[in-house]
């Protein structure tokens, strides 16, 4: 991954672009790894609030836990960029093994080049022009690079093969994507659908087909005898689509791909996929979950493989937001400086973890909830014990990492003694 393009992120200037960030640090011109060096305390060196956080530890924590996971099953990792963006973090994972990164739009994938990202996975079809356009100058331009990204329809690879025609000598890598169940989101529903499509690729000029994959997750009703039965029908395509020759356009070293997996079934892909077949190649088993790398509060929480299998490890929510009571009208009620433009609500309301006094001390945010959330403010219920005044500081715990990232350009790394370490920096 490209060391100097992640170097000069510290070497932006903070202004007001960044919120909760010191107004000190703009004033004085200072850039992000200034900023860092200072090693402030965040609550006592100039930030505002509300203020998103991240624990250093957690963070670290989940990005080995899920690194030693797939190297005890001999899965490949692609984690999916798509939730936290952040060229930092993917350096991050790529240190820890990681294959390549995942991403669902060609902006991402833009990103991903611009930090020297060399394997991208789209996990989407991509059926844009000017995008593939892009693609296939960065193939050119780039022996190293590798790209890969579904196809889920006939009219798709004809799209996509006619858009290529104008970069004589262009290809692209694809995989045929395998719906999950049929009221699932995209992808193929059937077998024969996968076989008339594969053949389709087979005869486009311009794409290679070099696997199978799909998302779990997105089955109605999943459980993990679906999960896992679907799981299988995606291991069986392959060896079926290798048994009819339809993976000739690889290499005989060249490694058919097999790839599922968000955060929720991890547990399942590596059980199923421990069972692919020998083919008549190496085979990626590639497993793509991205909600790990931040966990959360309220959703991922609960469904996370590690309450099933507590023996291969757990996560650790890392995001706090830092808010500020600016309202107490009666004692059954106050309001925090923060709202929707601030706070993941998509998953539920945010849930109060604790509470900062002006003395400084930290106590647990008992008898306090969120129940609802304007533009920019959130309505606390606060019950007769809770000690809740203007000007405390109340730290929310939210779910769902892909709507908390991309809310916040800049984010404090903290360490456990309150110190800020250093800046994520999101580009959504």
């Amino acid at each position: 991954m490209a060391s100097e393009a992640i170097r000069r992120l510290a070497d932006e200037p903070l202004d007001h672009r960044f919120k909760g960030l010191p107004p000190d640090a703009e004033t004085a011109g200072l850039t992000a790894g200034q900023l860092a060096a200072q090693r402030r305390d965040l609550y006592t060196g100039g930030f505002t609030t509300p203020v998103l956080t991240l624990d250093a530890d957690a963070l670290d924590h989940n990005l080995r836990a899920l690194a030693a996971f797939c190297e005890r099953h001999d899965l490949a990792f692609a984690p999916h960029g798509k939730t936290c963006m952040a060229p930092q973090l993917f350096r991050r994972q790529l240190e820890l093994g990681a294959w390549g990164i995942t991403v669902a739009m060609p902006h991402q994938a833009r990103v991903c080049r611009a930090f020297g990202v060399d394997r991208i996975f789209l996990a989407n079809e991509l059926v844009d022009a000017p995008a593939l356009h892009w693609v296939a100058d960065q193939l050119a331009a780039d022996p190293a690079f590798r790209f890969v990204c579904y196809v889920d329809s006939v009219r798709g690879v004809e799209l996509m093969d006619a858009a290529l025609a104008g970069r004589p000598g262009s290809r692209v890598d694809v995989v045929i994507e395998l719906g999950a169940g049929a009221e699932g989101r995209t992808g193929v529903r059937t077998e024969e659908e996968c076989r008339t499509l594969a053949g389709a690729v087979a005869a486009a000029a311009h794409l290679r087909l070099v696997g199978v994959a799909g998302y779990e997750a997105t089955m109605p009703g999943a459980d993990a005898g679906t999960v896992r039965a679907w799981l299988r029908r995606l291991v069986s395509l392959a060896a079926d689509l290798d048994k009819d020759g339809l993976f000739a356009g690889l290499g005989p070293d060249e490694e058919i791909v097999v790839s599922a997996g968000g955060s929720e079934w991890f547990d399942a892909v590596a059980e199923v996929f421990a069972e692919v077949p020998v083919l008549s190649r190496p085979v990626l088993r590639l497993l793509r979950s991205g909600a790990y790398v931040s966990h959360d509060h309220g959703w991922y929480s609960g469904l996370t493989p590690f309450n099933r299998i507590p023996e291969e490890g757990g996560l650790r929510p890392a995001f706090r937001l830092w808010t500020q009571v600016v309202s107490r009208p009666h004692p059954g009620q106050a309001f925090v400086n923060a709202g929707k433009r601030d706070i993941a609500y998509d998953l539920g309301l945010p849930e109060v973890l604790a509470v900062r006094g002006a003395d400084g001390t930290e106590r647990p945010g008992d008898g306090i909830r969120v129940t609802k959330l304007s533009d920019q403010h959130a309505w606390l219920e606060t019950a007769p014990q809770a000690r809740v005044e203007v000007g405390d500081w109340v730290a929310l715990g939210m779910a769902h990492p892909c709507t908390i990232f991309e809310k916040w350009p800049m984010i404090p790394l903290v360490e456990a003694d309150g110190t800020v370490g250093g800046l994520v920096r999101t580009f959504f």
